[in-house]
Parts: structure tokens; C-alpha cells; sequence
């Protein structure tokens, strides 16, 4: 049980009389990176959204790094050392970079209530070493978020969960919206967290992607897991007949496998 970080117990989302997402039982193991893949609609970004507390779950237990946990919202679990991606970015368009980053969790001078005191040369020094090490490239990181393109964008969110990144990494969808060279970029990353080892779980519609990238595969179909399977024991028509239902369904990496 030492080496379990995440595990979820009958985890459940029913919106209204929708089930989203049932008995959905989980684990992550401490190091490992893990992908969550299926068809649109399928469960997987409700599962996170249960995780992250984005969401309150209808039923099931989630346990964390070795204990039972509720937390009550997204920033209450990313100070318990859960960092996300997700597919909105949670991004302030009219803050800088450096303000991106380090939103909820600004560096100060001095604290005195409203006449508090940023450390903005602080933190733009700690940006600017973060964006080294995840070797994402910002022209001018004192622009706005809103002036960058969508890959920039998407790069500053992946670079501010890696910097912060302390028990557990999600990425929902991160390369989705990239070119070749920025999904490159994002991909060694992740290699990166890996070699670091930060467990890590991998939302992608992209199946060569998760091949070359995680350690286990698991499936989620009509909001249930249906499936997990060791990388190295399984190919691309195991997983394309688990997301479909149909046996022997042919591997079409050009077919999306969830969002």
C-alpha cells in the first residue's frame, strides 16, 4: 500500500439521472505514469474532475498520498501536491507570465493586508529558471497571456505544473491544441517529470502518444473502466477494441480516443 499515491474507491458523478462516471476504481502507484483513454463522453475528464475536486463526487472514496481525502475544491487539492493541466488552461488573460504562474501562491516582499507588497523581481526570476528547465520557449514573458498564441498559452500552463509539481502531475489533453514542434516541447516534459520521478496521469486521444510516453493504459467506456493493461502487454487494436466494445476493432491512429 506504501507505493500507492492515488487509488479511488467506487468514485461516481451522476448529473441529475446522467451517470457520468460509476465504481470507478483506480490506482496510481508513486513514479508511475499512467494514460486515461477512451471516446468522447467516456468518463475521463469527469474522473478528473472528481480528483481535482473541480467537482464534488456523488459517491466513492478517493485516497491520497496514504490517506483518506475530501477536499473542497481545486486549490485545496493542488496544496495537498496535486498539479493540473486542464483542457481550459485556467489561465487570467490579462496577467503576465510570471503572475500566471505563481496565481494563488504569489511571492511577497511584506504582507500587510490590502497594502501587501509583491515580490514581482522574485518571481520573474523563479519564471524565467522554470521555463529554462521545462525548456518552453516565451519571447517576452512580461506579456499578457491574452497576446500569446494557443501554443504559448498551452506551454505556460504545462510549464506551471511542472515547476510547482510535487506528488502528483494530470495533464487533460495537453498537446491537443499543438503544432509538432510545441507537442515535442510538451512530450519531453513529461519525460522529464518521469525521470524526476513524479507520477503522472495522462489524458490523450493520441495513441502513439501514450505508447512512447506512460508505464499502463486504462480505459474508460460509457463511464466505467473497462480496462487497464501494462503498455509493453497490449497494441493499438486491444485499445481501439476496448474503447469501441467491438472485438478485433481495427487501430486508426487518425480516430480520436476521447476528450
Amino acid at each position: 500500500m506504501d507505493d500507492i499515491i492515488l487509488e479511488t474507491r467506487g468514485l461516481t458523478k451522476r448529473y441529475g439521472g446522467v451517470h457520468a462516471l460509476e465504481d470507478a476504481d483506480f490506482i496510481l502507484r508513486r513514479g508511475e505514469h499512467v494514460a486515461v483513454v477512451g471516446d468522447n463522453g467516456a468518463g475521463k475528464s469527469t474522473f478528473v474532475r472528481q480528483v481535482t475536486a473541480v467537482e464534488q463526487r456523488s459517491s466513492g472514496q478517493i485516497f491520497f498520498d496514504g490517506r483518506e481525502v475530501s477536499h473542497a475544491g481545486p486549490l485545496e487539492a493542488r496544496e495537498a501536491g496535486i498539479e493540473t493541466v486542464f483542457q481550459t488552461l485556467a489561465l487570467a488573460d490579462d496577467l503576465d507570465v510570471p503572475s500566471n504562474l505563481f496565481l494563488g501562491r504569489e511571492l511577497y516582499r511584506f504582507r500587510l493586508g490590502p497594502f501587501s507588497w509583491l515580490d514581482r523581481r522574485a518571481m520573474r526570476a523563479r519564471t524565467l529558471e522554470a521555463l529554462k528547465t521545462t525548456a518552453v520557449k516565451i519571447p517576452n514573458v512580461d506579456n499578457p497571456i491574452r497576446n500569446m498564441s494557443g501554443g504559448q498559452r498551452q506551454c505556460v500552463a504545462i510549464a506551471r505544473t511542472a515547476a510547482f509539481a510535487s506528488k502528483l502531475v494530470i495533464m487533460d489533453e495537453p498537446t491537443a491544441a499543438l503544432g509538432v514542434q510545441e507537442t515535442a516541447q510538451v512530450e519531453n516534459i513529461i519525460r522529464g517529470l518521469k525521470e524526476r520521478g513524479i507520477p503522472m496521469i495522462l489524458i490523450s486521444h493520441n495513441l502513439r502518444q501514450v505508447f512512447d510516453l506512460v508505464d499502463r493504459i486504462v480505459v474508460f467506456r460509457r463511464g466505467r473502466i473497462v480496462a487497464s493493461l501494462n503498455r509493453d502487454e497490449t497494441d493499438g487494436n486491444d485499445i481501439v477494441s476496448y474503447i469501441t466494445g467491438v472485438k478485433g476493432a481495427p487501430d486508426d491512429s487518425a480516430a480520436p480516443a476521447g476528450a
